[in-house]
């Protein structure tokens, strides 16, 4: 294991933008009202069929491209770089979509029908996110993307700015936003029932897929249905290997995707985010990791996140964990809350897989699952979690979000009346960009305390920090 003891007498930064002036404190960071807003693409009617193109149709593009249909949306085109997934959806589609055309180049797709859509799901592997999202958002297309929304820290202001500037219904692919568990949780932290937070702990079982390892030697074929360089997209070139990127085990390597923290942590940390009302982290660190590799994440991490004090709540540190906890035992939450967590809820004695535990001054918050549809709280003196529905110190909690009529339909509505989706990039693109933060701390290096300038998306004290911020496309894949 890589381990290093942090420099605690290092300057933290001395940056004061807040949450409040990053986000606005607009209707949607409340949660609870509802904006119309003219947009600068195509206004739609309220019973009018948004028309989509969908980059992507494979995995979660399959389910995003389906569920757009299902909400009423015309689908105009589809792309994705795999013929044998295109010709699939492409039949799926056949009846409804008699006139649906296909692509293999998300670029040319978006050049041909530009014209003729009003808005388009983004379903690919990380790396390809930013730059279809951004290219489509310039358009003024309405987006939807799947998470972790971006690859890097610059496409997530990006994104976030452009939907601002350009007045775009958008919505991240992180479903848990519509349950109503996570935004209740959200709701019973904010109200004060476990008093102001100080900690927060959330973990991970991912990686479940090959990292913590070097890039194999050799090339093989190309798959006949395969456009290997459109795969490839901003990334460098290499050579392919069979079952080593595509079709799923891209998440692990440094130039495709965002490792554990990037895939799961945009639902498991969803609700904390929201309900302790975090802004930038002014010091971001990697304490541990198992062994580093040049190309691909570790197979397990913990990273510290340091939080300022916000909107009248006191600084607070937060920890991710990540791997199989069968690794290495100390890579999960402190052991005597684990303890109190096992008294209290049966899981066959062991610590869920995922889960997300705030730490207050009166008491503790517990989610035991990636979306935060359930939760669990524990008083001060009292030895179990009791349900949060029905826990007395919740009760009395009004109820201040309004609940999702679906995720997906949350996109739809707001494209036809402006109410904000949940998580429309004005957070979630700020969620996803703290989140990055994380991966860029795990390339900077274990042991090494990282200040960080939110504004101005840089490191005061390791200046080279800056490499894995904005990543270098190849020529033709600018965003």
């Amino acid at each position: 294991m890589q381990k290093a003891t942090s420099n605690s007498s290092a300057k933290p930064s001395t940056s004061t933008f807040t949450r409040r002036q990053f986000l606005g404190r607009t209707a949607l960071a409340a949660g609870a009202a509802t904006l119309a807003f003219p947009y600068v693409g195509r206004v739609l009617g309220a019973n009018e069929r948004p028309n989509i193109a969908c980059v992507g149709v494979n995995g979660k593009g399959d389910s995003d491209s389906s569920d757009a249909a299902n909400c009423g949306g015309n689908i105009v085109a589809i792309c994705d770089v795999d013929q044998n997934n295109l010709a699939r959806k492409a039949k799926q589609f056949e009846q409804k979509f008699p006139n649906l055309k296909q692509y293999r180049d998300y670029r040319q797709m978006l050049e041909e029908v530009g014209s003729s859509i009003d808005a388009v799901t983004v379903s690919t592997p990380d790396h390809n996110h930013g730059v279809a999202a951004i290219r489509a958002m310039k358009m003024g297309k309405h987006c939807f993307c799947q998470k972790p929304l971006v690859q890097t820290v610059f496409e997530a202001r990006t994104v976030r700015q452009l939907a601002k500037e350009k007045n775009l219904a958008t919505q991240m692919g992180n479903q848990g936003s519509a349950e109503s568990g996570l935004r209740r949780a959200v709701e019973v932290v904010d109200a004060g029932v476990i008093g102001k937070p100080l900690e927060c702990h959330v973990w991970s079982n991912r990686p479940i897929w090959p990292q913590g390892l070097d890039r194999p030697q050799g090339e093989d074929p190309v798959p006949e249905s395969l456009d290997w360089d459109l795969w490839l997209g901003p990334a460098q070139v290499r050579p392919f290997k069979k079952g080593v990127y595509h079709p799923f085990s891209w998440r692990g390597w440094f130039d495709f995707g965002t490792g554990a923290l990037g895939d799961m942590a945009c639902h498991t940390v969803n609700m904390p985010f929201r309900a302790l009302k975090l802004g930038y982290p002014n010091v971001v660190e990697l304490e541990e990791a198992s062994k580093m590799y040049p190309e691909t994440f570790p197979k397990t991490s913990r990273i510290r996140f340091e939080f300022p004090a916000r909107e009248g709540l006191p600084p607070l540190k937060f920890w991710w964990y990540d791997g199989n906890p069968g690794d290495k035992a100390t890579l999960r939450p402190p052991q005597e809350a684990v303890k109190e967590i096992l008294k209290s809820i049966s899981n066959n004695g062991a610590l869920p897989g995922s889960g997300a535990l705030i730490i207050g001054e009166k008491g503790k918050l517990f989610s035991p699952d990636d979306y935060g549809s359930q939760f669990f709280v524990c008083m001060n003196g009292e030895e179990d979690y009791t349900k949060g529905n029905q826990h007395e110190a919740c009760k009395p909690v009004p109820q201040t979000i309004p609940r999702s009529p679906g995720h997906m339909q949350e996109w739809f509505r707001m494209m036809k009346a402006g109410t904000p989706a949940y998580s429309n990039f004005d957070i979630a693109a700020y969620l996803a960009e703290v989140i990055l933060l994380g991966c860029v701390a795990l390339r900077v290096g274990a042991g090494r305390r990282m200040e960080w300038d939110g504004p101005a998306m840089s490191s005061p004290n390791i200046p080279e920090a800056a490499r894995f911020v904005k990543r270098q496309n190849r020529a033709g894949w600018e965003a």
